[in-house]
C-alpha cells in the first residue's frame, strides 16, 4: 500500500535537521503568497529528464533535482542543463544507497563522492531511509530534505490517474512534492506533472526551488 503523506507521529520521532515542508521557513517572509516545491529524485537520465525540463519551462516553474552521482557522471551535459535552466540540485548519494542496509561509514563516503560532482548542501536519502546516526553526522553540513507528499509515480501498481490524485489532494502551501525523473516512473510522472502544475498554477501558486 502506498502512503502519500508521512504520519505526523513518524515526523515527530525524527531528530531536528530533517525538513518535511517549507511552511515554517518561508511563511513569515511570504505572507499571503502560495508556494510549492516540486522535487525530482534519481536522475538525470536522457530518456526522461529533458522532457521534465521542457514541462517545467512551459509552466515557468523551478524545481529541485536530487541527483544520483553516477548519473551525473554519465550525463554531465544533462546535469549542466538542469543548472543552466535555473533549477536547484541536491545530493541523492552516488550509488542510490539505502541507509538502512549499509554501515554509516560507507553511506557517508558515498554521499561525499556524490558531492564532488554536485557540490550541494541539500541531501535526500534514497527511499527516505536513513538512520538517526547518519542524520546526526550529515546535518552538520547538509540540509536533509524529505517530503510532504510522495506521489508514488515510481509504483507500477498505481495508475497515472492515482498519482495525479495524490499530488493534488495532499499538496498545499509550502509542500515539498516528490516526483521521479526516472525511466521507471516516466509514464506516470509525465502524465501527472503538467496537470499538477496547471492545477496549482490556476490557484495562484508559484513553483520554487529549495534553497
Amino acid at each position: 500500500m502506498h502512503i502519500p503523506i508521512v504520519p505526523s507521529v513518524v515526523r515527530l520521532i525524527y531528530p531536528s535537521g530533517v525538513r518535511w515542508n517549507m511552511k515554517d521557513k518561508f511563511h513569515s517572509e511570504r505572507e499571503g503568497k502560495k508556494h510549492m516545491y516540486i522535487t525530482f529524485d534519481d536522475g538525470p537520465v536522457p530518456e526522461i529528464t529533458p522532457l521534465v525540463l521542457n514541462i517545467l519551462s512551459e509552466f515557468n516553474a523551478k524545481a529541485t533535482f536530487f541527483c544520483v552521482g553516477d548519473n551525473v557522471r554519465k550525463y554531465p551535459e544533462l546535469y549542466n542543463r538542469v543548472i543552466h535552466e535555473g533549477h536547484a540540485t541536491g545530493n541523492h548519494t552516488y550509488s542510490h544507497l539505502n541507509g538502512f542496509k549499509v554501515d554509516d561509514s560507507n553511506y557517508i563516503n558515498d554521499i561525499e563522492r556524490c558531492n564532488t560532482l554536485i557540490n550541494s548542501t541539500l541531501f535526500r536519502p534514497p527511499f527516505g531511509r536513513i538512520r538517526f546516526s547518519q542524520i546526526k553526522e550529515l546535518r552538520k553540513r547538509y540540509d536533509i530534505i524529505l517530503w510532504s507528499v510522495l506521489t508514488g509515480d515510481y509504483n507500477r501498481n498505481l495508475s497515472k490517474e492515482k498519482v495525479l490524485e495524490y499530488a493534488i489532494k495532499y499538496s498545499s502551501n509550502g509542500s515539498i512534492v516528490v516526483f521521479h525523473d526516472s525511466i521507471k516512473a516516466g509514464e506516470r510522472m509525465l502524465y501527472a506533472l503538467p496537470k499538477t502544475l496547471e492545477h496549482f498554477g490556476k490557484l495562484g501558486f508559484s513553483f520554487d526551488r529549495i534553497e
